[in-house]
């Protein structure tokens, strides 16, 4: 190991095991929104912060990642948002609502959603989801305890919209 990775990881290495991961998962989320986007994504990162805050809730492995945004020029006003969502074993968000149409696609294990008052459903990989806009995800899981579980979620809402607010 190299003198500057084992600088590194030292002060990891004193922390138990799931802080380090909540640690090392919250300076990802970080860097995949402020560092690994073009300048114009800076501007949107405000909005898309609530969704890595919530990251944390059940996993330290939970996290989101922002993969594009673009305002739609056929559209003024409104802007497309792609962002993946990975689940740990166990793993959620608390109940939010977010700004504009969302629709997600599985890619990995199983995720259990619920809105507004409908029925909890669990989806699969190569399965997807619509919430319209101001609905309540009042339930947004993986279906396991044991197996990671992935998705990518594609937000069409007003430029400058703040994409998920939590409830209380």
């Amino acid at each position: 190991m190299s003198t500057m990775a084992a600088t590194l990881s030292l002060p990891f290495a004193r922390l138990p095991r799931p802080v380090s991961l909540a640690v090392v998962a919250g300076l990802a989320c970080a860097f995949a929104i402020g560092k690994a986007l073009p300048s114009p994504i800076d501007a949107i990162s405000s909005v898309v912060a609530p969704l890595c805050a919530s990251a944390n809730a059940a996993s330290p492995l939970d996290k989101v990642e922002v993969i594009s945004s673009h305002a739609l020029p056929n559209v003024p006003g409104k802007r497309v948002t792609v962002v993946r969502v990975f689940y740990g074993p166990g793993g959620f968000t608390p109940p939010h609502r977010h700004a504009g149409s969302v629709t997600a696609y599985i890619t990995k294990g199983e995720i259990r959603s619920q809105l507004g008052g409908g029925p909890v459903e669990t989806f699969k990989v190569g399965q997807s989801f619509f919430e319209p806009p101001g609905s309540t995800h009042v339930v947004s899981a993986n279906a396991s305890a044991t197996e990671p579980a992935e998705l990518i979620a594609v937000f069409v809402a007003d430029e400058g919209a703040q994409l998920t607010t939590m409830l209380e």
